[in-house]
């Protein structure tokens, strides 16, 4: 299986209002969408399906389409070939919400807030690892410096999901993991994976 940064992109902006979405989201204008509005515009958009379907899929890498999400906010929707996945990583000072529109996803998570500066490498407690299976239909809302990993583990079916977040990302931090050890490996900003 190959986890890791996408081999193949598709980089295309797609606007979607709320008066196009079958779900209207309620923004606060002062601060933004919360991670509960998020997800609830990922689940929208998962229900549009000419848009799913307009995402091409790559059989080895990862695919995507960059949409305008409520509020200020940035969303993705994201092709995931059979053994594909993120690695580990967070999204530093941004919320969000992802959501599987097609096949499962797996989540891998970390049970606890990390210090968000200042660290190299951690060792981590035991009984913080969390692991959920996101099936069509099923997402996560998440708070600021949330480190995950999200893999399709299928042998055999492509997956797609519809992620979004606010601010839009300012910058995403990786890591590698051996065992109980976290190490931060680097941090990219938007024009390295744009």
């Amino acid at each position: 299986m190959t986890y890791g940064r996408a081999s193949t992109r598709t980089l295309r902006t797609v606007t979607v209002s709320a008066s196009s979405s079958p779900l209207s989201v309620r923004t606060s204008t002062s601060s933004g969408p919360s991670a509960a509005e998020l997800l609830d515009y990922v689940r929208g958009i998962a229900t549009d399906s000419d848009l799913i379907a307009s995402l091409p899929l790559d059989p080895e890498g990862r695919t995507w389409i960059r949409l305008d999400g409520p509020g200020g906010s940035e969303a993705w929707l994201i092709g995931w070939p059979p053994g594909t996945g993120t690695g580990w990583h967070d999204h530093a000072d941004s919320i969000g919400a992802f959501l599987t529109a097609s096949g499962t996803l797996k989540e891998h998570s970390l049970a606890a807030r990390l210090p968000t500066d200042g660290w190299k490498t951690l060792e981590l407690a035991e009984d913080i690892d969390r692991s959920r299976e996101l099936t069509a239909g099923q997402g996560r809302a998440f708070s600021r410096h949330h480190v995950h990993e999200v893999l399709n583990e299928s042998t055999s079916e492509h997956a797609v999901s519809v992620h979004a977040y606010y601010p839009p990302l300012p910058k995403i931090r990786r890591y590698s993991r051996t065992g109980a050890v976290l190490r931060l490996e680097q941090t990219e900003s938007p024009e390295d994976w744009q």
